[in-house]
């Protein structure tokens, strides 16, 4: 017995609810993987109980590693795990019409491993490192889900706007987490000696993971489940299923020459952009010159807090330009400008000036180009109602360039003893990704 539930598409109240799941996790890129947590492991690593500064080098599994290199295997490495289970289960979600399970599911295992954070130490490094590789997973996998609604949702002509609505609301929700935990952070931390204080840092993962958790239940509220296609199925033939969909899927895309330009390019400036996101705190506690520890850690924090501001601006200033322009052409500007970026952070910013302008620039770029490439790959799609297959591919290219990003800079850093020399394999990575834009310029897209 076949069913079909088809979403209204641009209904406000649909919308309104799957843009606020943007406003629920994007605390976990904010606060775990770009602002306090890359902090925190690289003051824990650096320092011993006493406070006193022991080195950058590690034991990790018996061997000696650069502590920031250690962080960038470990991404890579939960990465890896979300590409290898990520197009199985979005297949199995398109079949079985149940792609909002998968996507609390994977909210739950986020958010329940960024409160498991709390216990993270330097003397259990490899134990304490998995419940941020689940976090990843949780974030990543969920993803996946989200973003596969958005063709069921919006129109074309609205798709650019929707997706760069979400962005937006994820910005300005997860800066206000991190401002709350910046204040509990700078003015009501505990002293271990004196006692005064009642703020541990470790508090802020506690807090991340029940922001994620409870607001994500507006849109688990609100948001349909769209494509019921079976009601009556074997265990065994919906995992077969969901392989086959995305054999499917394969053959389909042989065809889609738009579809398969557009993500070769997508997946070499995508692994520069992601790779910006996990490496810029760390990048800049090791290679600017600050004057001390305490005006490094709120420096950095304040600079990530410009991204985010100026962030939800780009988006919104992208979204307008591709309506202008066209998606490629603004894609292209928005490239242009991480080429520029690489190049003065390698051959100028030492000085904390040189980095708040880099945030700026970077704030500016990140959310336009995170969103206008969603909604431009939503929009090159087939009529299909297998969105979550076609949204995980999607999804890999996104994660193999970001494990290839994340591990060409932890292998270069490693071997040259410095992480500026690793910002030039990123040059390269955006070049590549403008070349292959360039083949797209004369895609019109209809509305």
């Amino acid at each position: 017995m076949s069913q079909h539930h088809s979403l209204h598409k641009d209904h406000p109240a649909t919308i309104r609810a799957w843009s606020f799941y943007d406003w629920a996790n994007s605390v976990f890129p904010l606060v775990i993987t770009s602002a306090i947590f890359p902090n925190f492991y690289d003051y824990i690593t650096t320092h011993d109980a006493n406070k006193n500064f022991t080195g950058h080098t590690v034991q990790f599994l018996g061997k000696s590693f650069e502590n920031q290199n250690i962080y960038t295997f470990i991404y890579a490495f939960a990465l890896g795990i979300v590409v290898l289970i990520a197009p199985l289960l979005s297949g199995i979600a398109d079949y079985m019409g149940n792609k909002k399970r998968f996507l609390q599911f994977f909210c739950y295992l986020g958010s329940l491993s960024c409160m498991c954070l709390y216990f993270f130490s330097r003397e259990h490094l490899e134990l304490s490192f998995i419940p941020f590789i689940t976090a990843t997973i949780g974030f990543w996998g969920s993803l996946v889900y989200y973003n596969s609604y958005l063709p069921e949702i919006a129109s074309p002509a609205m798709q650019d706007k929707v997706s760069a609505r979400g962005f937006a609301l994820g910005y300005f929700g997860s800066s206000l987490l991190l401002i709350i935990c910046l204040i509990g952070i700078m003015v009501f931390k505990k002293n271990p000696e004196t006692g005064e204080g009642f703020f541990k840092v470790e508090y802020s993962f506690l807090l991340t993971g029940l922001w994620w958790l409870g607001f994500a239940q507006y849109t688990f509220l609100k948001l349909p489940n769209p494509v019921k296609k079976e009601t009556t199925f074997g265990g065994k033939t919906v995992v077969l299923r969901g392989f086959k969909e995305l054999l499917s899927v394969n053959k389909q895309m042989r065809k889609l020459s738009r579809l398969k330009q557009f993500l070769s390019a997508y997946f070499f400036y995508n692994m520069g952009v992601q790779t910006v996101m996990v490496v810029a705190v760390l990048f800049a506690r090791n290679e600017i010159a600050w004057p001390d520890e305490k005006t490094k850690t709120s420096s950095l924090i304040v600079s990530i807090l410009i991204i985010q501001f100026v962030g939800v601006l780009g988006s919104f200033v992208f979204s307008r330009a591709s309506s202008r322009i066209g998606n490629i052409y603004a894609l292209m500007i928005a490239v242009f400008i991480w080429i520029f970026i690489c190049v003065y952070t390698y051959l100028v910013a030492t000085l904390p000036i040189h980095f708040y302008l880099v945030a700026f620039l970077v704030g500016f770029v990140m959310g336009g180009i995170q969103a206008l490439s969603r909604s431009t790959y939503s929009k090159l799609l087939p009529e299909t109602e297998d969105h979550a297959s076609f949204f995980s591919f999607f999804d890999v290219m996104e994660k193999l360039g970001m494990i290839a990003g994340t591990l060409t800079f932890g292998i270069i850093s490693e071997l040259l003893g410095g992480m500026r020399q690793s910002v030039l394999s990123l040059v390269v990575f955006f070049i590549l990704g403008f070349l292959l834009l360039l083949r797209l310029r004369k895609v019109r897209f209809t509305s």
